[in-house]
């Protein structure tokens, strides 16, 4: 059964709300997103090539965006790419992508799963969660607001140590209690 889009998109938001912004993971998303600069972008892709002619879109969308209208878009794709291996290795499709495109240095892709695992970690290490979205993302940031967060945010590089303290303290039941999961009765297909 196809996921509607809605159900997509609430559950992106509400990742983004109660974990990315609500636990401060990322300390710049919460400006952008009250600004409503946030693009999310649901893909009906269900092969690899039709996503990265969607990808190959939405970059060539944002590269010629005014920031203060779209400043940076989650193009989350729900039907392709749910195993996070194929996921991690079609990054590498996107980065090149990017280049080929010319917006290497101007535009980057991080990216976010269910299922994403660090390397070298466990599975169910709850650090993994800093990356975890409700379905498979690609988030496509422009290097200029990157540069200006990390102007603003001098210990930038420890974010991410944050994060995992953070997490660790948070624990696997509190991180199922944010409700941030594509099965989360509030946003999962009935």
């Amino acid at each position: 059964m196809a996921l509607p889009d809605d159900k997509v998109v609430a559950a992106t938001v509400r990742w983004l709300e109660r974990a990315v912004i609500g636990l401060n993971l990322c300390p710049f998303a919460k400006s952008v997103w009250v600004k409503n600069q946030v693009r999310i972008t649901v893909s009906t892709a269900t092969t690899t090539d039709a996503l990265l002619d969607e990808l190959i879109a939405e970059l060539e969308l944002l590269a010629e965006a005014a920031p203060e209208k779209i400043d940076t878009t989650l193009l989350v794709h729900p039907h392709v790419l749910g195993d996070f291996y194929d996921f991690n290795d079609f990054l590498d499709v996107a980065d090149v992508a990017l280049a080929e495109l010319g917006l290497d240095g101007e535009l980057q892709i991080a990216s976010f799963h269910p299922d994403f695992q660090f390397a070298d970690s466990d599975p169910d290490d709850i650090a993994n969660a800093t990356n975890r979205s409700p379905y498979p993302t690609l988030h496509l940031l422009r290097e200029a607001s990157i540069d200006r967060a990390v102007a603003a945010f001098p210990d930038a590089a420890e974010i991410f140590e944050r994060n995992i303290d953070v997490l660790r303290e948070l624990g696997a039941e509190g991180w199922e209690k944010l409700g941030v999961g594509p099965h989360d009765p509030d946003v999962s297909p009935k």
